[in-house]
């Protein structure tokens, strides 16, 4: 019998989100964001559930080739654009769109010979610093781009730092679109926009060609912070619920202590329940005593440290826990913001950590 360890991926939940981020796009087209393997969900599980996308946005050339043998026939974007020149023939063979934010990108493309034209998604730093051409650098690096033969549409976009904050101290969201503003109108002419986020599309309304939605897709919420609304308040549903067993039960008394390191001492008479669940299976080994749990259905949480397969939880108040009971890491019943919250971290993390060991399944519908 293999280990009781296993992750569900809930198609139906992928499908309804995608629909909520339509219906918050205000009419535009919708990438939706498939990189690290579909934050943990596979690429194949992905392409079936967001078939109503417009469009399907990675990083990964490998994989985008991958997402065209699998049968996908609309839009895909890398989002880092190209790394090599070699890759430019790849986007023309697979017909891929991609994204140039550097001086050296646009080299590589004045060099290159390609059999068809291809689309490019032209970046904007707007301030987050990362990748992209200043505002005042955007005019010249599309003139370059146009007088390409090989360049098809070019797309405007920018990369949000802060729309998941509703008051952030540093760099706004109001205060990125302003440069994106002035960059956009120094180029002189009308272009397509991509614009939002998760968090941009959430918690804001702007006008944009494209939008780029993420951890929505997933039933997560672009920021875990205390007060934030929940994934439930925006409509959506989790689409991984990661599920394990109690494998062994302890009965300790008043000061015994529990697992690596002795961290937790017990303040009195405790039922310790042991989950096969650890952090080689992607679980994070930082979270700490509380992080929840739900075992029968009934919410509880995590003592001692994790260890690499096994972690523990108190079972004191789950009346008729035992050796066989369900336990739930994250998904359905738990919301995994929750989980991510209290092991200081991201939805985003948790999903994209889940081990290869971990057998995954569809749900039934």
């Amino acid at each position: 019998m293999p280990r009781p360890l296993i992750a569900t991926i809930h198609l139906d939940a992928m499908q309804q989100n995608l629909a909520r981020a339509r219906a918050c796009a205000r009419g535009a087209k919708v990438w939706a964001v498939v990189k690290a393997n579909a934050y943990g969900h596979g690429l194949e599980r992905a392409m079936r559930g967001f078939a109503g996308a417009d469009g399907l946005a990675l990083v990964e050339v490998d994989y985008a080739v991958r997402l065209r043998e699998l049968g996908w026939t609309k839009s895909i974007l890398l989002l880092e654009g190209f790394f090599d020149p070699s890759d430019l023939l790849v986007m023309a063979q697979y017909g891929l769109n991609g994204s140039v934010h550097c001086e050296e990108q646009i080299a590589m493309l004045a060099a290159a010979r390609l059999p068809h034209a291809i689309d490019v998604h032209l970046k904007m730093n707007t301030g987050m610093n990362r990748l992209g051409f200043t505002p005042q650098a955007i005019a010249a690096a599309y003139a370059r781009l146009r007088a390409m033969p090989h360049i098809g549409t070019i797309t405007v976009m920018t990369h949000f730092a802060n729309a998941d904050e509703a008051a952030p101290t540093r760099l706004p969201l109001a205060q990125q679109m302003l440069r994106f503003e002035v960059g956009v109108a120094s180029i002189g002419t009308a272009l397509p926009r991509s614009l939002c986020n998760s968090a941009g599309l959430l918690l804001h309304h702007l006008d944009s060609d494209w939008v780029r939605p993420g951890i929505m897709l997933y039933g997560g919420t672009p920021s875990g912070a205390p007060g934030g609304t929940s994934a439930q308040a925006f409509g959506l549903l989790p689409s991984m619920t990661l599920r394990s067993s109690i494998i062994g039960i302890q009965d300790i008394a008043a000061g015994e202590v529990v697992g690596y390191g002795s961290r937790y001492e017990a303040a009195g008479n405790i039922k310790v329940g042991v989950v096969a669940c650890g952090y080689a299976d992607g679980y994070p080994r930082h979270a700490p005593e509380g992080t929840p749990v739900l075992v029968d259905g009934v919410r509880t949480g995590l003592i001692g440290r994790v260890s690499m397969d096994m972690l523990m939880v108190d079972l004191t108040h789950v009346p008729g826990a035992k050796v066989g009971s369900s336990v739930t890491l994250w998904g359905q019943g738990m919301p995994i913001d929750d989980v991510a919250l209290a092991a200081g971290t991201i939805g985003y993390e948790l999903m994209c950590a889940l081990a290869p060991r971990v057998p995954v399944v569809e749900a039934t519908q």
